[in-house]
């Protein structure tokens, strides 16, 4: 006999979520799994407000189910684990991503690559492998496979860490894997915002020199002075651009609006990568000349495996790298979304969920 979803999900759990393609959030009632035998639970005390939960909330990608309930930049307490969970126990700071789940057997999986597997399990708007949906942070508790939850240093914040997996993991993994962390290199990062500015505290902690491109000069001061990058680039002042040309290694290109990329590929020297980790909801113009006369990339990437993204938490523990973030209560979500949709934020927002979420 089948078991009912009470049996299946036992546990209450209470979070806030959108009915509708308006995004427009409210207090919503539903359950999580029991903990099971390789499972972890925790209590949520922060989670962060990703752009993508803007995108998802409002359907803007065509594949949003509802009622929705976001968040994959969830940090807690370990409350329970099931018996065979090895590496974690109850108390641990710990964090859940982007993903829940993966096929765990094809080539992907096998190389620690659960981001590229074509068969991964978004943390919220996705079906598990039971057939339920799967639910994000903006929640009061958590429950996941050990595999999908990272351990946080003991040193690292949880509210400005929080970011981190997301934000932080999307531009660690890239600088990491197309070698961008070489001392003495060069690296460009397009773009100060959530994922920015975060680039470029992990690329001055590996060493590198590190020029910021933006459209706005207000914001020079912010990147060298608080930031620490090397140098300033105003993208829309062709003097600037053309002192430029040829003297970076690598760029890290963070923008999801429509952009044009020959000014940044000329920026590029020979052999140089343009990595986009930005997604502009419209196709871009690649020029092909350009990088024909110099052997040049422009690629891709999407955040990082579970193995990564733990080594990019450790990593940030070790360099005391957090994300600049403005802590608001769960009451102010859809002020704050509106916020994001405008910019208005320095740099991410992160939900207090363990001190302002109240059940109804």
């Amino acid at each position: 006999m089948a078991k009912s979803p009470e049996q299946e999900h036992p546990t209450k759990a209470f979070g806030w979520a959108a009915s509708d393609p308006s995004g427009v959030l409210s207090p919503f009632k539903f359950s999580r799994r029991a903990t099971g035998e390789k499972d972890v639970r925790f209590k949520v005390l922060y989670c962060g407000i990703c752009h993508s939960d803007l995108h998802m909330l409002k359907n803007e990608w065509g594949f949003s189910t509802y009622p929705l309930v976001p968040g994959h930049e969830i940090v807690g307490i370990v409350t329970e684990v099931g018996s065979k969970v090895e590496k974690l126990k109850v108390g641990d700071k710990v964090g859940v991503g982007c993903l829940v789940g993966a096929c765990h057997s094809c080539d992907n999986c096998a190389n620690d690559l659960e981001n590229y597997c074509p068969k991964n399990i978004l943390t919220y708007g996705a079906t598990y492998y039971d057939g339920t949906t799967t639910y994000g942070g903006y929640s009061d508790v958590m429950v996941a496979e050990e595999r999908y939850v990272v351990r946080f240093p003991e040193n690292l914040p949880l509210d400005a860490g929080a970011p981190l997996l997301c934000a932080g993991i999307t531009v660690y993994s890239p600088l990491q894997h197309f070698g961008f962390t070489k001392p003495g290199m060069h690296i460009g990062v397009v773009g100060l915002g959530g994922l920015g500015h975060v680039a470029v505290k992990f690329a001055k902690a590996f060493g590198v020199k590190v020029t910021v491109i933006s459209t706005s000069t207000s914001k020079k001061k912010e990147a060298t002075e608080h930031l620490g990058a090397d140098s300033f680039l105003v993208s829309r002042d062709p003097d600037q651009m053309q002192a430029a040309l040829g003297t970076m290694d690598g760029i890290i290109d963070t923008v999801s609006a429509v952009h044009p990329l020959l000014p940044l590929i000329d920026l590029l020297k020979s052999h140089g990568k343009l990595v986009m980790v930005g997604a502009p909801n419209r196709p871009l113009e690649l020029p092909i000349f350009p990088l024909l006369m110099g052997r040049k990339i422009v690629a891709g990437s999407n955040i990082g495996g579970m193995k990564e993204t733990q080594e990019m938490i450790d990593f940030a523990g070790k360099h005391n790298i957090t994300a600049d973030v403005e802590v608001v209560p769960m009451d102010y979500v859809n002020t704050a979304l509106e916020r994001l949709e405008k910019a208005d934020v320095r740099y991410r927002f992160v939900i207090d969920i363990g001190n302002t979420l109240k059940a109804a």
